[in-house]
């Protein structure tokens, strides 16, 4: 682990990837981005040592942009994954009053998280951001009562506003999944719970996806996620995978030897430690 590590993060200080990078390396200084895009572009030229996306929520699903930066960054591996609970709050300057709100600002991630509550308020509209604590800022800054933003529980604090509600996330166990991504891959211990993540392109012919599927189920892999974004044709498609297995098993290695017949291009994203609740972050490869 590096010491005091740089960590980018997409959104403002108080967001929850801030969160989720206390938890892989509590010592590290998170680094703030705009985009996605960004994260992965900062990890890619050195700027930074790691980057954290959030790559799934339970509630809202695939975080797609994660998956389009892993993409487009070519020569990152994802080394570490952890789970951040996501608890949402409404908050607002001092003096505010819920029933006198007109809008409520977040990111979209943030705000399919809680429909029920802005079902429940169809006086107040909700407004897209480019990120949770990135709102709270921009609504702190505006100092309008009329306006409130939905952010973690920190974020008040940190640009001082007063919470007007709390835990209007539309289930109580609403989590995040997070991979930290690197330039350089990180080696586990043998038959550790790892996790193994591939991206790529199969032919446009019936089958195709199946072929892929086969391999896996003869070795006895678990496929613990499958996920199709758009490729650079119209109506092609890339597979994000996500394979469980132990550290060190052989029969990964020959299922994933096998899928090179099956796909027109094949990319090994990263193997890393498999997230279990109550274990301590992985923290940051040398």
């Amino acid at each position: 682990m590096t010491a005091h590590a740089r960590i980018a993060f997409q959104g403002e200080l108080g967001a929850f990837s801030e969160e989720a990078i206390r938890d892989l390396d509590p010592e590290a200084t998170p680094v703030p981005c705009r985009e996605f895009i960004d994260v992965a572009q900062a990890v890619e030229s050195g700027e930074v040592d790691a980057g954290v996306l959030p790559i799934e929520n339970t509630l809202a699903g695939s975080v797609v942009g994660s998956y389009d930066a892993l993409t487009a960054c070519a020569s990152l591996h994802v080394v570490a994954e952890t789970v951040v609970e996501i608890h949402h709050c409404v908050m607002a300057p001092r003096g505010a009053a819920l029933d006198a709100l007109a809008t409520v600002e977040s990111h979209p991630v943030a705000l399919a998280q809680c429909t029920r509550w802005l079902r429940a308020h169809p006086s107040i509209v909700a407004r897209a951001a480019y990120d949770t604590a990135g709102a709270a800022r921009d609504v702190s800054s505006r100092s309008d009562p009329r306006a409130a933003a939905i952010a973690a529980r920190g974020a008040a604090a940190r640009y001082d506003l007063e919470l007007l509600a709390a835990n209007i996330e539309d289930r109580a166990d609403n989590q995040t999944r997070f991979l930290l991504v690197a330039r350089d891959p990180r080696a586990l211990e043998t038959a550790a719970p790892a996790r193994t993540a591939l991206l790529l392109t199969t032919p446009n012919v019936p089958g195709a996806l199946l072929r892929v599927l086969e391999p896996l189920a003869a070795h006895g892999i678990n496929m613990s996620k499958l996920e199709s974004r758009p490729a650079d044709e119209p109506w092609h498609y890339r597979f994000f995978l996500e394979l469980d297995h132990a550290a060190g098993d052989a029969s990964l290695g020959d299922a994933i030897a096998q899928l090179g017949g099956a796909t027109e291009s094949m990319r090994v994203l990263g193997t890393y430690a498999r997230w279990t609740s109550g274990r301590a972050g992985p923290g940051v490869p040398d």
